[in-house]
């Protein structure tokens, strides 16, 4: 029933639409698990990653019908320009959808004040945000019990810049490996960050549902051109895929699929970097 809520040739002409869309498959994904598996004592240590899994589920039919329409509209056109021209629409939509991911995920978080819920994304927040002091971050949001290990001192901007890269780079990686083994199977890497950063905008409104907005602009900043570039490669990767198989590995069309996604990876590689740099040198002079 829900995959039928969005035509996705009409979510093109009004990408803002998907915003509806991601709070409404977040929300029941959260809502989902909290009922029925927070009270398992086994399952309920697995939360965070089955949040992750129903919202990828409702969201599975929009994006491979989105793939396959990118996909066939990327045969009209040639040059670097056209081919943001032609697949910005696309990005916009899943931008959308990434933030009603989020803005739900924050919200009923909050209101549920349920940890086990967003347990694995808190202990990749301080992964990432706390390289140097990962057991301190883990103890300071009790989640200590997920670590064994980790190493404590100072953190200095260039070591969190590095870490931060790493950690996009790898996604990016882990993002185009998925979509062209399976195109949707992309909107996992992307629904999970979304749950990422919900955790770590619900910890910066230390659980204050009005704080929600303020979080929300705090980690957009960077987060929106971090997002774009993961969701360029998850198009760039499913596209190609799709190609492969409707044509093989031989001819102009492969070629020509080949150019795009190319340029399609570059870009979101550049965006990528320019997005760390925001984090960890302009985000930090607002908040």
């Amino acid at each position: 029933m829900l995959e039928s809520l969005v035509n996705p040739k009409r979510v093109e002409k009004g990408p803002w639409k998907m915003f509806f869309i991601g709070l409404i498959y977040s929300s029941l994904s959260l809502l989902l698990v909290n009922w029925f598996f927070s009270g398992d004592s086994v399952l309920s240590q697995y939360s965070g990653m089955i949040v992750v899994t129903f919202s990828v589920m409702f969201s599975l039919p929009f994006v491979y019908y989105m793939f396959k329409q990118e996909e066939i509209e990327d045969e009209s056109i040639t040059g670097f320009f056209a081919v943001w021209r032609i697949h910005k629409d696309a990005v916009y939509a899943f931008m959308w959808l990434f933030l009603g991911f989020i803005v739900a995920f924050s919200f009923w978080f909050i209101v549920l004040q349920n940890p086990d819920l967003f347990n694995a994304q808190i202990e990749t927040y301080c992964k990432i945000n706390s390289p140097g002091n990962m057991q301190w971050c883990l103890d300071k949001y009790d989640f200590a019990r997920y670590a064994d290990s980790g190493t404590t001192g100072a953190v200095t901007k260039e070591i969190r810049l590095f870490s931060i890269i790493e950690n996009n780079v790898y996604v990016m990686i882990f993002t185009l490996l998925l979509s062209l083994i399976f195109g949707a199977g992309a909107i996992f890497v992307l629904a999970w960050n979304a749950s990422v950063i919900a955790a770590a905008i619900s910890l910066f409104a230390q659980y204050s549902i009005k704080d929600i907005p303020l979080g929300v602009a705090r980690y957009m900043i960077h987060g929106s051109p971090e997002i774009a570039a993961y969701f360029m490669t998850a198009l760039a990767g499913g596209m190609f895929g799709i190609n492969v198989l409707k044509n093989g590995f031989r001819g102009d069309k492969f070629l020509h699929s080949l150019e795009d996604t190319i340029i399609l990876l570059f870009l979101a590689l550049v965006i990528l970097l320019f997005a760390a740099a925001i984090e960890v040198y302009l985000t930090p002079l607002f908040f």
